[in-house]
């Protein structure tokens, strides 16, 4: 299999990490501003953006790096052989850099500070469940489709499950726990409290957790080479051949 270097990987997660902080934000600041009082309409806007936004992310950057955007998945697909402990080591500092660069991107492009320490709190009970729920169903998703060798549809498939989650999880769907760190640098209507950012981490690593039992379970036949195709098939990739031309005498 052909892969890409490890550090052109490495900026890719970073990109498509950054756009991902940036649509999710982003929209949230649109949303406020074009339904003030609207709540629902507000959650609306805001998840139709991320589903959109992280299906053409995605597709962006997949061909690169596999588009993963989530240390959770990445420790996952470590887990099955797909990436190496080292690279999702590696990938962990990249995705995490690219949120809180993408949040801040997010703040600039409509003129607030740079840097805006959310007030928004979300450490109960319900949210804990909710990320575990939420990240265990991501991952869930994006194995099955690698399993059944349907990984070109995940895309579309990760922004509809993300996309449905932010109106049946009462988190909305955080599933990242470097989302979940991004989102602290903006006091908008995505933001999250940095006292809350610890207990979403940790609930998105119990459900990475879940998830490996549950795959094991449901997909006890998943190979390396499946693994390491998860979210998007990205080896394969060859650089282009070089033209020569033959004059004729």
């Amino acid at each position: 299999m052909n892969e890409a270097a490890l550090w052109r990987r490495l900026v890719a997660e970073f990109l498509g990490s950054a756009f991902l902080a940036a649509v999710v934000i982003g929209s949230g600041i649109a949303a406020q501003q074009l339904s003030p009082h609207a709540i629902g309409l507000e959650l609306f806007e805001n998840a139709a953006a991320t589903a959109a936004g992280l299906f053409a992310i995605i597709l962006m950057f997949g061909p690169v790096s596999g588009g993963h955007f989530n240390p959770v998945v990445s420790f996952v697909d470590a887990a099955f052989g797909g990436l190496s402990w080292s690279e999702a080591a590696a990938y962990l500092p990249a995705q995490v850099a690219g949120c809180v660069g993408g949040a801040i991107v997010a703040n600039l492009m409509y003129s607030k500070a740079a840097v805006t320490i959310s007030t928004h709190r979300r450490a109960t009970g319900g949210h804990f469940l909710s990320e575990v729920v939420a990240t265990l169903g991501l991952i869930l998703v994006i194995f099955a489709l690698a399993r059944s060798d349907r990984s070109r549809s995940a895309p579309a498939a990760v922004g509809a499950y993300i996309g449905a989650a932010y109106f049946f999880t009462s988190s909305t769907s955080f599933a990242n726990p470097a989302i979940a760190v991004g989102r602290m640098f903006s006091n908008t209507f995505a933001g999250i409290a940095p006292a809350s950012v610890p207990v979403f981490v940790l609930a998105e690593l119990v459900g990475g957790v879940l998830a490996l039992v549950v795959i094991r379970l449901l997909y006890p036949g998943v190979t390396t080479a499946e693994a390491s195709d998860i979210v998007f098939p990205h080896h394969g990739i060859s650089t282009p051949p070089v033209r020569t031309t033959t004059r004729l005498p």
